[in-house]
């Protein structure tokens, strides 16, 4: 039987230089085609709020405040309008059509903040809406009474 005499240096063949070069291609080949599924982001053809030039003196808005309480009182400036029971609200309507053409004449936003009670109900809400849509009043924002 013949022996196979196996050198320790025969096995080592070095720093193999193919099985690198393959590697970097496959890499170089998967960016090249992700590069092209980036998506490319669209401008958007915003303008973000500045300074507005006027040719004329600007008044400031008058703000009117509504309050709503917990047992459905509306006020409007802290002067109660309407029962707590009136749904129609017809009060509170026609002092905000007279506000509104009131605004209207002054060339000025008609603006209303509504304070409502965390207690309130939300139906009184819709009702002090229905009341501004009548008058034609969009302007509006809301907050909720905070406690002292």
């Amino acid at each position: 039987m013949r022996r196979l005499d196996l050198n320790a240096n025969e096995g080592n063949l070095g720093f193999q230089i193919a099985p690198m070069i393959d590697v970097v291609f496959v890499i170089m080949l998967f960016f090249m085609v992700m590069a092209g599924a980036v998506k490319v982001e669209n401008e958007l053809n915003t303008q973000l709020p500045g300074m507005a030039e006027t040719a004329e003196s600007m008044d400031f808005v008058d703000e009117q405040i509504i309050t709503i309480e917990d047992n459905g009182q509306v006020s409007l400036n802290d002067e109660p309008f309407d029962s707590p029971e009136s749904r129609e609200l017809r009060d509170l309507r026609g002092t905000l059509m007279r506000l509104k053409q009131n605004a209207d004449a002054a060339k000025t936003p008609a603006v209303v903040t509504i304070i409502s009670d965390e207690q309130a109900k939300y139906s009184r809400t819709v009702d002090v809406l229905d009341a501004l849509a009548v008058a034609r009043i969009d302007n509006v924002t809301f907050t909720v009474a905070e406690e002292e």
